[in-house]
């Protein structure tokens, strides 16, 4: 087991793992921009703006200095936006050494170059073992000890299982798979669809139409995984139908949460400016809906979720457009 882990980001899942390894004994680093968050860690043993509750063990160190957070770490932890990841990789570029260990937890793709997160850091850190960590896991739940499960997945499955080793406890399982394209191609589409189930929530939808768009959902992560690589097995799995189920039913959900503001009325910005995160499963959809018009892959619920996003559409009238469609088999 390494000699201790950075957190590069203090968001709210970063959080939550920083103290679930505190609490194994391992020294854990974060470093984070925003000084109300360092200073709340440290001081009040609090990350009150992204983790509100949760006591932080002394284990845990913030620093407002990147390279001070990186030195003599085995494992650098990615805790930041998707958007935010190749960014984050070139300014850690220099205080960074072959063998740490990259560990990602963001879930998405980048919007410019449509490529995975694994690609954009290999792009960045082409030196370090990268490691991707997926599946679904609200913080809140984990800063609890509520039993989580997750998967782990990197190009070199020796540093998966080390990152599975180190993670691991009697309330947070962790298991492998060597499928990276897929494990990172569902950990990013199930956000449109959470989005999307949101929106239908706050219509006024009932159960019945959040099934339709959790199954249909499910059916999209399919077609736009397997084209690009990845295996139809894995998004049975956690990394797909797990995370989907968490992120379309649960209030911890952000794009949930920001779906149902959808629904009611408000823009995606507001939306975003209510919930005070990143809202991962809007840029997903514009980065997605561009991709499969180039794949030619057919995904209309993100279709109509970008007619809704971008477009002003009213949320009611994509449903509507959904609904009408011509009629097909469902397995073909």
């Amino acid at each position: 087991m390494g000699s201790g882990v950075t957190f590069l980001g203090g968001g709210s899942f970063g959080t939550a793992l920083a103290v679930m390894l505190a609490k194994k004994g391992i020294q854990v680093k974060i470093w984070d921009r925003k000084k109300d968050v360092i200073n709340d860690i440290n001081v009040k043993r609090e990350n009150i703006k992204y983790l509100h509750g949760t006591v932080i063990p002394f284990g845990v160190e913030a620093f407002e200095n990147m390279g001070d957070a990186i030195t003599d770490s085995d494992y650098i932890v990615l805790s930041v936006p998707s958007h935010a990841i190749r960014e984050v990789c070139r300014q850690a570029e220099k205080f960074i050494t072959n063998n740490q260990i990259i560990v990602s937890i963001a879930k998405g793709i980048e919007e410019e170059s449509e490529k995975r997160l694994s690609q954009v850091i290999k792009e960045e850190l082409p030196k370090n073992p990268i490691v991707i960590l997926s599946g679904p896991s609200h913080a809140e739940e984990v800063a609890q000890d509520i039993p989580t499960t997750v998967v782990v997945t990197s190009e070199n499955m020796e540093y998966a299982e080390k990152v599975q080793d180190l993670f691991m406890t009697n309330k947070f399982r962790i298991y492998a798979n060597e499928d990276i394209t897929g494990v990172e191609i569902g950990g990013a589409v199930k956000n449109i669809i959470a989005l999307a189930a949101g929106v239908s929530d706050g219509i006024g939808y009932g159960d019945n139409t959040k099934a339709a768009l959790m199954t249909r959902g499910m059916s999209e992560i399919i077609r736009i995984g397997t084209k690009l690589g990845g295996n139809k097995e894995t998004f049975a799995g956690l990394t797909g139908m797990g995370d989907l189920i968490v992120t379309c039913t649960s209030m911890h959900s952000r794009n949930r949460r920001a779906g149902i503001l959808i629904g009611r009325g408000a823009t995606a910005m507001e939306a975003t400016e209510e919930i005070g995160m990143v809202v991962e499963g809007i840029k997903a959809c514009k980065a997605f809906y561009e991709l499969k018009e180039k794949l030619k892959v057919s995904m209309p619920i993100t279709d109509a979720l970008y007619k809704v996003l971008f477009e002003g559409k009213d949320p009611k009238y994509g449903v509507h457009e959904l609904m009408t469609r011509d009629k097909k088999y469902e397995v073909y």
